[in-house]
């Protein structure tokens, strides 16, 4: 059976520290710091995005400033990932996240204040950085930390607070906004930050991998332009069009760079990230599950809010709120993933969350309609949330166990751009499919309208919202908002139905792919795969 590392060289890593702590009161403390840390960059990223209205005016910036306020930090935290872990795993876990700590909390304190659209962007891409030295040494420091027994456990509360904390995020965002102001939006993650900040400095123990070999610079640059040119292209995509030069441009470099960064990799005697670590189907099944999963999450999250918002005629608010069942169910699921996981094995817990959020799905975009109101969706917003409270943390748990002691920084790394490289395609895929659903949708209905109008309404049902306001004629007017809320159901499902298949493809993938569970040595099915022994630095063999 073959190393999942056969052409590179194995080196012994020496532990600066023995960083494994046995104290359960201790342990608890980690966690809350971890998560205090994760949750503050995690919100950060989210809260803006209720604030887009009161920002614009404000600041006097156009939409596509606005976007740029909130993109230049998800942009930044996605491109820096990989380095920022590997040099934690190379330095020291500790004063890199207590780095980033501060200069995430810094520059989220500057942008509270800033007043100019330049600094605003500027800050936030400062604290994109800081929270890219932050997200991966959060998961690494509990890898590092807690013994094999509580380890699990430890990344099910940590996957709840990273797949959670984005919705409590715009949640906490929305109820400020309407009380006192966009700028408290920052409050919470500055709060949550000086509290990590703090308990990190008395409790976290440090942990170093002593290797011999020099930094990868080359493969960390290549995977930053790479990974974000890529982001970039994405996310303008939408805003610009799919041919505009800023977005062909930014998807070629990424692309290329991506290229150049596996080649690098492949040819590297001590990369930053081995490549040939993908024959582990551990980390292939575990890699593939979270891109899926948060691909479909960010763009189910994408299309539910307008539709609380235009067809049931919800507040910010009521729609952030509305969303929460699928939240609790989500982080409930997590925390109870492990335990699940003990008794039923990883792979069929996998497989059965996977599957649950499908179903979940379906169920969603076949009920949904525009007389069937919340309760419609409600069925399938629990189970989707479930499915994937149930997958995500065993996902996370493949991805950290299959690469070896001495890289846990850019395991953790890998987990969280494979998270935002999903919610980005997800955005705008799911996106893609809603609007031209929509447009495909309404046009027959729009020859009864005026041109101007027919025009207007095609753009998007805000649009259309918006000249009706404007009608003279009452009747015409509610005509208009009935065509367009029943055109944006059609999109709204076809886009669910997208969603649906991509989850259900992934678990046909699993079912192919995804390593059993390796027996323990009485002849029990053991739920989780392999560790990497922390000694040795080494992975096991490769589950078949």
């Amino acid at each position: 059976m073959n190393h999942p590392y056969p052409q590179a060289p194995v080196l012994e890593p020496e532990r600066e520290t023995a960083t494994i702590v046995a104290d359960p009161a201790r342990r608890r403390t980690i966690l809350i710091a971890t998560c205090a840390a994760l949750m503050a960059v995690v919100a950060s990223a989210s809260g803006l995005n209720v604030a887009q209205q009161q920002m614009a005016v404000d600041l006097s910036a156009s939409q596509g400033s606005v976007l740029w306020i909130i993109n230049a930090y998800t942009v930044a935290l996605a491109a820096l990932l990989l380095p920022a872990g590997a040099i934690a795993d190379h330095r020291g876990r500790k004063p890199v996240l207590i780095a980033g700590l501060a200069l995430f909390g810094a520059a989220t304190a500057g942008a509270a204040v800033a007043d100019a659209v330049g600094l605003m962007i500027a800050l936030r891409i400062l604290a994109g950085v800081g929270a890219a030295m932050v997200m991966p040494v959060t998961l690494s420091v509990l890898t590092s930390s807690f013994p094999e027994e509580a380890r699990a456990q430890a990344i099910g509360v940590w996957t709840a607070v990273a797949g959670g904390g984005g919705l409590l995020g715009m949640l906490t965002s929305a109820v400020l906004v309407s009380a006192v102001g966009w700028r408290w939006v920052f409050a919470l993650p500055l709060l949550l930050v000086v509290a990590a900040f703090l308990v990190t400095a008395a409790a976290v123990p440090n942990s170093r991998e002593r290797v011999a070999t020099r930094f990868d610079l080359a493969g960390s640059l290549l995977s930053v332009v790479g990974i974000g040119g890529l982001v970039v292209g994405i996310y303008e995509g939408p805003a610009r069009s799919w041919t505009a030069p800023l977005t062909v441009a930014s998807l070629a470099v990424g692309v290329f760079a991506t290229l150049g960064f596996v080649l690098r990799e492949l040819r590297c005697p001590a990369p930053l990230l081995d490549l040939r670590a993908f024959r582990d189907r551990r980390l292939a099944a575990g890699s593939t599950t979270l891109l899926v999963i948060f691909a479909v999450l960010g763009g189910v999250f994408v299309v539910l809010f307008p539709f609380f918002e235009t067809v049931l005629e919800w507040s910010a608010i009521q729609a952030m709120a509305g969303l929460l069942p699928m939240l609790v169910a989500m982080m409930g699921a997590s925390g109870l993933a492990p335990k699940v996981s003990a008794g039923l094995g990883a792979r069929t817990t996998t497989l059965a969350g996977v599957a649950a959020a499908a179903i979940g799905l379906a169920l969603m975009a076949a009920l949904v309609s525009v007389d069937g109101g919340y309760f419609a969706v409600l069925p399938g917003m629990v189970l989707i949330g479930l499915g994937m409270g149930l997958a995500m943390p065993l996902a996370t748990h493949a991805i950290t166990a299959s690469l070896p002691a001495d890289r846990q920084g850019v395991a953790s790394a890998l987990n969280d751009t494979t998270r935002e490289l999903g919610s980005a395609l997800g955005i705008a895929l799911l996106g893609a499919v809603l609007t031209a659903s929509y447009r495909s949708a309404i046009a027959p209905d729009l020859t009864a309208f005026p041109g101007r109008v027919a025009d207007a309404a095609r753009e998007g049902i805000g649009r259309a919202f918006e000249v009706a306001t404007r009608e003279a004629d009452a009747a015409r007017a509610d005509a208009l908002i009935a065509t367009a809320r029943g055109a944006f159901v059609t999109g709204w499902s076809a886009a669910i139905w997208v969603g649906a298949a991509a989850m259900g493809l992934l678990l046909l993938f699993l079912i192919a792919r995804a390593p059993r569970d390796a027996p323990d040595p009485d002849g029990s099915d053991s739920p989780a795969s392999p560790e990497p022994t922390p000694s040795s630095g080494r992975v096991g063999p490769a589950p078949r």
